[in-house]
Order: C-alpha cells, then sequence, then structure tokens
C-alpha cells in the first residue's frame, strides 16, 4: 500500500488518509508506545499522511488539490456519480485490505471482538466523524450513491448497523486498478468473432457515434438477422465512441454504472423476440451515456422516459460483398461470382468464408471452390433452421427435370427474376422502386406427382442454395402466437443464411380469412393477417406448393410473383418420363410408346412403378422388361382406386 515518489519518499494517497483518521481515534500514548505490529504499521500511515499537514482533515483537503495518479479513477468516478468524501474514503479504505494484508490485520485488531478484516460502519463512523455536519456518518453512507449505485455492498445486514461491514465488489476493485474481470452473462468485446463490415455500414455506425456525441437521444436498436454481425456493429459504434461494447445478457443491471464508467463501456443488450413481443430495457441508474440493442426485424423494444432509436442493418450492395468475400476466400474471381449471385450479410459471408477453408483444406486444394462454397452453406447449420425445415439435399440437374417447353420456359423466368433480384429495379421509375423488396415469392400450382419439389431442388440447384422444406407440424401450434412466432423464426434464420424455403400444401397456412363467428376465428384471421405480411417483406427466395389456388385468400395472389400451373403429363412427356427413370431395360420403342399413350400417370406415380418394376428384375438379377413395368403400373393404379387400362390388361395376366 505503500507509494514513494521520485526520490524514494512515500507519498500521500486516499488511503494512507483514511488510516490517518482511524489512527487520530486512538489514545495518543497507544500510538507514541504501540504494542502491537498493528498499531506501528497504523502510526507509520499517520506519519505519512500528516508529513506536511498535522490533522488528518487538513492534509486531505491539501492532498485533493494535487492527488497521487492511483487515485485519479476513483476521484473521476466519485465527481460522476457525486459521491461524498466519506463514501470516497470508505471505498478506499475497502480497497485497501484488498490489495495490502497488513491492512486487514489492522481492521481486524481495531475491531475486536468482531473480528472483522473489512471496515464496519461503526469504525466509519468514529474516524470520519469531523466530517459529518448535522447527518451521521451511517446515514451518510446509507443513502449515499456509493450503496445505492452498487460500488460499495453492505454484507452482514442482519446484524445492528453499526457492526455491519462494506466491501467493494472483486470487478469493481479491478476496474479501479484498471483491469478487466469477466461475469456471468456479461462480456466485453468480441475479441476474435467480430466479423468485417461493409464500408457503408462502418460509415453509418460513425454518423450514429456522432449522433450521440451531439444529441439527446441515446439507445439505439440494431436490427439484423445475424447476431454476429450486429454485435460487430455494436463494437464499431463503441469503438467510434472511444468506448469499449459490454454484451449484456441478464436484465440484473441495477448495480453496472460504476463498472461501464471506469472501463469505458457501452452496454449492448441482445434480444431474440417475437412478432409481437415487448421488452422494456432493464434500469441503468448512475449511467446516462448511449444504450445499444442488438435485436431482430420483429418485437420492440422499449426504454423507461426514453425514445428508442431503430437501424435495420442492410446487406452490403454487391461493391462491398465483393470486398468482403475477397477478404473471406481471397479469390477474386470467385468473389465476384458470389457477390453477383447472393445477398449475403456481412456476418453471413464471414461465417462462410471461414467453413469454405475449412472445407477446402480438408480437400487439400490449393484455392476455394464453388463446390467448397457449396458445401460450406450446407454445413453451416448454426442457423438453426434444422429445427424448423428439413435440408434437401439431392442435386437436380437439367436432365432429370422433364416437363413441357411451356413450363420449362416459365421456370428459367423463375431462374432469372431470383439470380437478378438484387438490381432488378437499377434504372426503373420511382414508383417501381419505392417499396421494392429483393425477396421472390412463388406458388407452384398442380395435382401431386407432378413434378412440383422436383422443380424447387433443380432452382435451387442451379442458385447454388441450400433448399429447406418447412416442416409444418413444427411451425403450426394450438397456442395462440406461437405460429406467428416460429414462422418469423423461420423467416429470420432463411434470410440470414439465403436458402431456397419451400412451403409444401402451402394452403394450410396461407389459407382463406373466414367469417368471424366464433373466437377461434378472429384468431386465425390474425394469424393469416400476420403470414401474408410477412412473406410480403420477407427478403429470401420462397416456393410454395398446392394442388388448387382456390384455396389460397385472394389477397396472397397480389403477394406472388409468379404463380406457375404443372399440368399432368401428356403422351410426348410420358415418353419422355420412362425414357428418364427406366435407363438399362429391355423395352422396345413401341412398348414405350404404348406406355406413354395408355398410362396416364404423373411423373411422381411413374417413378414408383419403374421402383417396382426394378425390385421384380433385380430379384431375378436381369434387366428390367415389359411385363415387370405392367406389373409397377398395376400397383400405382390400385392405389390410386383406378382400373388398369385395356391395352395392358393381357399383359398383366400372362404374368401371373
Amino acid at each position: 500500500m505503500e507509494i514513494k515518489n521520485s526520490v524514494d519518499r512515500p507519498i500521500v494517497t486516499l488511503q494512507t488518509v483514511a488510516f490517518s483518521a482511524i489512527a487520530a481515534t486512538l489514545d495518543h500514548e497507544l500510538l507514541v508506545n504501540p504494542a502491537s505490529s498493528e498499531l506501528q504499521h497504523l502510526r507509520h500511515y499517520q506519519a505519512i499522511a500528516t508529513v506536511d499537514q498535522p490533522h488528518w482533515v487538513d492534509a486531505l483537503k491539501t492532498y485533493l488539490r494535487h492527488p497521487a495518479a492511483c487515485d485519479y479513477s476513483l476521484l473521476k468516478l466519485a465527481k460522476s456519480l457525486s459521491l461524498s468524501l466519506i463514501e470516497v474514503l470508505a471505498i478506499s479504505l475497502s480497497l485497501a485490505i484488498e490489495q495490502d494484508p497488513i491492512a486487514g490485520r489492522i481492521l481486524a485488531y481495531l475491531q475486536a471482538p468482531l473480528g472483522s478484516s473489512r471496515p464496519t460502519l461503526g469504525l466509519l463512523s468514529s474516524a470520519f466523524s469531523p466530517l459529518s455536519g448535522s447527518v451521521s456518518i451511517i446515514d451518510r453512507l446509507m443513502i449515499g450513491n456509493a450503496i445505492a449505485s452498487g460500488l460499495l455492498q453492505l454484507l452482514n445486514e442482519s446484524a445492528p448497523l453499526p457492526e455491519q461491514s462494506i466491501k467493494v465488489p472483486l470487478h469493481m476493485g479491478l476496474a479501479l486498478r484498471g483491469h478487466d474481470r469477466s461475469l456471468p452473462d456479461l462480456t466485453i468485446g468480441l475479441d476474435d468473432y467480430a466479423v468485417p463490415l461493409a464500408t457503408s455500414t462502418l460509415t453509418e455506425a460513425k454518423r450514429w457515434a456522432t449522433s450521440f456525441q451531439l444529441g439527446t437521444q441515446r439507445v439505439l436498436v440494431l436490427r439484423t438477422g445475424s447476431q454476429i454481425e450486429g454485435k460487430s456493429v455494436a463494437a464499431a459504434i463503441a469503438t467510434a465512441l472511444q468506448r469499449r461494447p459490454l454484451f449484456v445478457a441478464t436484465d440484473q443491471t441495477v448495480n453496472l454504472a460504476p463498472w461501464l464508467l471506469l472501463r469505458h463501456l457501452i452496454p449492448v443488450f441482445c434480444y431474440d423476440l417475437a412478432p409481437g413481443e415487448r421488452k422494456v430495457l432493464p434500469a441503468l441508474p448512475f449511467y446516462s451515456e448511449p444504450i445499444l440493442v442488438v435485436c431482430g426485424i420483429d418485437g420492440n423494444i422499449e426504454a423507461t422516459a426514453e425514445t428508442v432509436l431503430n437501424w435495420v442493418v442492410p446487406v452490403p450492395d454487391v461493391e462491398e460483398r465483393q470486398q468482403l468475400w475477397q477478404l473471406a476466400i481471397g479469390n477474386e474471381t470467385l468473389s465476384a461470382e458470389l457477390a453477383q449471385q447472393h445477398r449475403h450479410s456481412s456476418g453471413r459471408i464471414a461465417q462462410l468464408g471461414r467453413l469454405t477453408q475449412h472445407h477446402q483444406h480438408l480437400q487439400q486444394h490449393d484455392h476455394p471452390t464453388r463446390q467448397h462454397v457449396t458445401a460450406a452453406a450446407w454445413a453451416s447449420e448454426g442457423v438453426g433452421l434444422g429445427a424448423l425445415a428439413q435440408p434437401l439435399t439431392d442435386a437436380i440437374p437439367d436432365e432429370a427435370l422433364v416437363m413441357t417447353p411451356a413450363l420449362r420456359d416459365e421456370l428459367q423466368m423463375l431462374f432469372l427474376r431470383c439470380r437478378h433480384r438484387d438490381r432488378l429495379v437499377t434504372g426503373l421509375g420511382l414508383s417501381a422502386t419505392v417499396r421494392y423488396h429483393p425477396g421472390v415469392r412463388s406458388l407452384f400450382v398442380g395435382a401431386s406427382g407432378t413434378g412440383k419439389t422436383l422443380a424447387a431442388g433443380w432452382l435451387a440447384t442451379k442458385l447454388g442454395m441450400p433448399l429447406y422444406r418447412v416442416d409444418l407440424a413444427s411451425i403450426t401450434s394450438k397456442y395462440i402466437g406461437e405460429t406467428e412466432k416460429n414462422l418469423s423464426q423461420l423467416l429470420s434464420r432463411a434470410e440470414q443464411a439465403e436458402v431456397v424455403l419451400l412451403f409444401d400444401e402451402a394452403d394450410s397456412l396461407f389459407g382463406k380469412r373466414t367469417d368471424v363467428q366464433q373466437a377461434n376465428d378472429r384468431f386465425a384471421n390474425a394469424q393469416t393477417n400476420y403470414l401474408l405480411q410477412r412473406i410480403e417483406s420477407f427478403d429470401g427466395i420462397t416456393l410454395l406448393t398446392c394442388n388448387s389456388r382456390s384455396r389460397f385468400d385472394s389477397a396472397f395472389s397480389r403477394r406472388l410473383d409468379m404463380i406457375i400451373e404443372f399440368p399432368l403429363p401428356q403422351a410426348e412427356e410420358r415418353r419422355s418420363l420412362w425414357q428418364s427413370h427406366l435407363g438399362n431395360h429391355h423395352l422396345t420403342q413401341s412398348q414405350l410408346n404404348q406406355l406413354a399413350a395408355t398410362v396416364d400417370l404423373s411423373g411422381g406415380n411413374i417413378r414408383n412403378a419403374v421402383l417396382a418394376a426394378a425390385v421384380i428384375a433385380q430379384s431375378q438379377t436381369r434387366p428390367i422388361t415389359f411385363t415387370d413395368v405392367v406389373r409397377g403400373v398395376d400397383s400405382e393404379y390400385r392405389k390410386l382406386g383406378r382400373q388398369l387400362p385395356a391395352e395392358l390388361i393381357s399383359d398383366r395376366a400372362s404374368t401371373l
């Protein structure tokens, strides 16, 4: 605890003054002829404090004109919190016993028989009585800001007030000495987890920092689908303010202000709210500087007696995405291609970049390829889509898609709409650009087995994006508000990951609104209203399938970019389907033509018939024959409750 100056002379500090005040309460003879080592040390501290002034109060006043560097932090904090001199000395005394074992021994000796090495209110009341004025020392401490702010804590509160002791929390004591300490649910900085941000985002972050310095508003909500990106933006704002971010995952913040002020921290609350969910920020007494919140698109953040500002962090433009990809993977050509074709956020690019390099090293390649990026996109299940949707990982090449030329043209147009969605309105008029969202919504309408899901897989393969089929059982809930919450989470995660979402039998979610005849109808209509609004603002690619478009609410058609009809295949398409499925077979062209002309099944049923025929052929270790196919077709017709065509009945009979 003893501090010396450049000429090796002990100098006065707040701690030596505090011990001098304690010494002044003792009998003079005890200090002149100290009978214990504790009293000898106490006399030594008194001598240091009163070297220039005979009384400790005068020594304190003199010292405060030119305090030692070791007390700068405490005195600056005392000014911010409006602490009294009594509180400052009490804090100094509490800190002394944490640094110097002799200090604790002195207090334990003086406070016998209590034996506490921490200062009690009774000891402080006796020692600092010259500063009390008309209010007792104990009352001053109890109603003062040191205890109210959490800088001082009361111990053994069941004891009488004079016997209760005080302490400075460990993280506060370390902060006063210039050190950080981790606490549960409180994390300082991002360390190596920060992601590179787009130049425009950094510029906007600096603008917000400037507004905090000049304006009266101090609460800002950063809305983004990527929490790591939101945290990185918060860190950028804090840096611009010459502060550091403190990420808060708890509502227990009453005693946080002194730590924030000492370590130059800005609190950053992190929330994931559901649609309509409301969150009131916890109070931060004694703290009046900026507060940041990282949150998703949904939910409402409120603050007591504060106006809350919102900033939706945008997706970087093409040029900025190319720069971020270049930083992430180091391949200029591939970076340009990915930036043009995908609307990834800064956080997603950084995540995919790390995973791409991982796959590159696993395969021992010198440079990352498109295949590595695709593998990284499928492997990055950290966004949590798997709990709400099923991944469809099969790649669907052009050759697997058998359809009419008109249908192929429509799907090609949908592919181009998805590919160019980011710059689609470039050069268009104001009416086209003012409410434009880059999301693409398409409805596939057709009977079961006509290739709707296969076409979705083809589109995802062409786009180089993962395809997820929404699990309606996981999304829908009988509890009011839960379906909307689940869908919101799904869409937010899908936007962040940039995947293609497939809603099979979508009319069960986006069906017609009904007349309100009972309470459940009102909630069902409210759910449909939310779904229609949210799907319109979704920035990703959404594919919906159903058997009949008449089941959809009329308001939903306007929100769709394309409606594509999948008709049952005609004879020419059926022949191509049989050829595409059969592969190695012993059927003649005449038999293929007969199947195409007489078997009016969808592509899905044809697939099932071929698989049934393959079972028969493989059990006899031979290629598929016409009779095998007929048996498979017969099985499909019976499943559909229909009669096998008369032209094939004789062939079936010959196999029995």
